[in-house]
Order: structure tokens, then sequence, then C-alpha cells
């Protein structure tokens, strides 16, 4: 308001090389702190000022003027793309070659901010020629250049799988699978990143990822003590298994599943989320899958999270997993139903259903998704008959359409059935005439004698 960025302005051209320096950092700091300040730079005309110097002026200077360009493209598309326009990322990517690894740094990190807003942004930074000397960067003795250089080659991927290929052709997975064993915690956080940005856009891109034998060497990071080192080991996994059967096979042969299962049962909250999404893609796949998950032991965390979690996007996920695992046979069901989940889902469907929120909208469709395919198979008729004296009426057609397949064929169970009042709870319910439920309802009178039935 005191009118300092026009001050601060003519001192980047100023003769002394540390004023200029501290201008510089000064004008960083404004644009950092938030939009308007950062607009203010980019009204004020300082962005080709920077251009001027960062060319030719001294590794201090130029730390100082990618500060500033990164602190002005942090913010909004419309700021970075005033930083692309006037020519900035041409003069960041000779940087990025600079002898001094601070201005190294620095160059990847504005780079980083810029490319991570959209497609188009990360295109010019690829158009730039920064791509291959940010494989360069990762390969670097220091730390924190490794970290921020794949941090902006996971920010460059992730728009799409023309920008990930572009990131693979310049042999980015080769060394990012070398460091997935490094002992840095953020490094690893940043590589497992970059490589599930690379592997979630397509099947071949997942190949590639795989064939770098990031197997079994990732599956320690599942174990690891930083909480984000293991929810992007387990998101990496996740990439890979979605795409095809044969990938998540190929992760179960090599004991993914079982440690991922361990992951979620040593962890809680968001850290479970890529997780429990894995298990639920693995077990989508086919029957076998799906019972490799089940003989993991996969179902009881999966019901610990529906328990214990507290956010409904956990818990929504975790119930889409359920249903995926169960929905394949009669026998998928049962071991779901048996772990007793099917009250946990019905009541966790009914509380929700009240609510306006849209999150808890969503959760509520797959909560109600996952019960329906769980119980169009199971046959366990001990775990369906609680439900019938609680579900609402379009639950209800499931479970006693259920109880239609198998008491016909089963002498047993007609007895229990009787036994247990659930004949009776049968008798209240009202059905449409000439509806399923009314079907499903007459075909289980017609298993009894009349005097029963009455």
């Amino acid at each position: 308001n005191s009118g300092v960025m026009s001050l601060l302005r003519p001192l980047l051209l100023d003769v002394v090389p540390t004023i200029q320096q501290t201008a510089a950092l000064a004008l960083g700091r404004l644009a950092n702190y938030n939009d308007d300040l950062a607009e203010a730079v980019v009204k004020g005309d300082i962005l080709p000022q920077l251009m001027c110097s960062l060319s030719e002026q001294n590794r201090f200077y130029k730390k100082a003027a990618a500060f500033v360009l990164r602190a002005v493209g942090k913010h909004s598309p419309q700021l970075a793309q005033a930083i692309v326009q006037c020519g900035a990322l041409e003069t960041l990517a000779i940087c990025l070659e600079d002898f001094d690894p601070g201005v190294k740094e620095a160059a990847a990190w504005a780079l980083g901010y810029i490319a991570r807003h959209n497609s188009e942004l990360s295109q010019a930074v690829v158009d730039a020629g920064a791509v291959p000397l940010l494989v360069l960067c990762i390969q670097e003795p220091e730390i924190a250049l490794k970290r921020i250089a794949a941090s902006t080659l996971s920010d460059i991927s992730k728009h799409s799988p023309e920008l990930a290929q572009t990131v693979v052709d310049a042999g980015a997975i080769a060394h990012l699978a070398q460091m997935i064993l490094n002992p840095d915690a953020k490094l690893k956080r940043q590589v497992l990143s970059a490589l599930s940005q690379i592997a979630k856009h397509s099947v071949d891109l997942a190949e590639l990822v795989v064939e770098a034998e990031i197997f079994p060497v990732v599956l320690t990071c599942l174990k690891d003590s930083d909480e984000y080192v293991k929810k992007n080991g387990a998101t990496l996994i996740r990439e890979i298994a979605k795409h095809t059967p044969e990938l998540s096979q190929f992760i179960v042969n090599a004991g993914g599943v079982a440690a991922v299962i361990d992951c979620i049962g040593s962890c809680r909250g968001t850290v479970r989320l890529p997780g429990i999404m894995m298990l639920g893609y693995v077990a989508a796949h086919s029957e076998n899958l799906s019972m490799a998950v089940i003989v993991s032991k996969g179902i009881p965390p999966l019901c610990t999270c529906l328990i214990e979690e507290h956010e409904d996007h956990i818990k929504a996920a975790a119930a889409w997993a359920l249903g995926q695992v169960g929905r394949h046979t009669p026998e998928h069901a049962r071991a779901v139903a048996v772990a007793n989940v099917l009250p946990t889902l019905l009541s966790m469907y009914m509380d929700t259903r009240s609510s306006e929120d849209l999150q808890v909208k969503a959760s509520i469709f797959t909560t109600k998704r996952s019960l329906k395919n769980i119980l169009q198979k199971c046959t366990y008729l001990p775990a369906l008959e609680p439900l019938l004296h609680d579900a609402p009426p379009n639950i209800i057609k499931h479970i006693v359409g259920q109880f239609s397949k198998v008491l016909p064929h089963d002498s047993k169970a007609r007895r229990l059935f009787v036994t247990t009042g659930g004949l009776k709870k049968v008798q209240e319910i009202k059905a449409e005439p000439g509806s399923l439920l009314q079907e499903y309802i007459n075909t289980i009178n017609n298993c009894y004698p009349e005097e029963i039935v009455r």
C-alpha cells in the first residue's frame, strides 16, 4: 500500500549486486504471500527486468530471481501464464545446467510450480526443453536437488499420458526406480509420487514402471516410518493394479496384496485410502484375484476401516472394496457376510440417507451398490436374517430374493427360518401386488404348509 513495489523495481538494476539480490528476495517474499501481491509484481512490469538480469548475473541473483518466478507462478494458472509469456521458461531451463546446485534447485522449483497447474503450462515447460535436464538433476549428488527434480517430473507427468510419455522417453523411470530405497524419506515420497503419476495413465506406462523392477522393493515402503512414504507407496501399487488382471496378478505374486493388507492394519486415516482402493481394484478384476484378497485375510482390516474411520470417503472406499470382493460368487459373498459386515453396511446406508452433503450422497450410493452386489450373491442365510428386521424396502427385496432362492432346496434352512422368526417377519412385509418382492414372498410361502404361514 505504501508503494514499495515501485521502489524495489529500480533496485533490481542497482550497480551493487547485494542490493539487486535483496530487492529480488523482497519481491519474492511479497509475491509469495498472496495472489494479489503476485499480481502486482506482474502488473508492475517487474518480470521483464528480472529476465534481463537472470541470464548474466551471479548465482545468488539467479536464485533470488528464480524464487520470485516461483512465488508468482504458484498462485494460479493465469499468473503462471504471465511468466511463460515473458519468456522465462527458456531461461529457467538454462539455469538447470548451471554449475551451482542451488541455482538448479531454484529453477527446478519454479518450473514445477508452473507445470503443476494444467497440461498447457506443463507442455510449455516440456517445450522449453526442461525434461532431459531434470532427469540429469535427479542423478546429481545433492539430496535437495534430487527431491525437487523428482517432484517437478511428477508435476509434469500427472496431466496426460502424452506428458508422462515425454518424461519416460527422457529415461526417467530407471533413475527414479533406483531411488526407491534411498534412506531420505522426503526423496522417497517424491520418487513414488512421480512413478504413480506416470503409471496411472495407461497399461503401457504402468508396464514400463513394472519392468523397471520396482517389485518387491516398493513393498518395503509400505513399512516405512514416514506416513507419506507409506501412502505414496500404496498409491503407486494401486495405480498399477487398477489397469488389468495381469498386472494385478503380478502384484499378488510379488506379495503385494499381503503387504498392503498389513499396511492398512498398521495405520489410520487417509494413509489407508490408497491401500483400501488397491484391494478393491484387485478384487474387481476376477474371481481368482478376489479370492487372493480373501485368502490373504483382507476382509477383517476392511471391516475395521468401516467401523473405525470417521471420514465418509474412507468408509465409502472400504464399503466399495468389500462390495468388489463379495460380488463374484456365493462363496465370495459368504466370506464377506461371515465377517458380520452386512449390518454395518446397512446402518451406514440408513444413517446417511437424510444428508444433503454431496460427498455423503456419493458414499451412500457406493454403500448401497456394495450392499446390493454382496446380497445378490449371498446364500449364507444366518448373515442375511438379521437384516430382514431393519432394511428399508429397496434393500429388503434383495434379501428376500436370496431367501426365495435358497429355502426351496434346503430343508434345514426352512426349519430355522420359522424358529428364528424370519418367516413371521416376511409375512409383515407390505409388497405391491405383482411386484418382484411379492413374487419372492410367494415363493418363500410356497415352501411351507398353509397353516404354518398363517
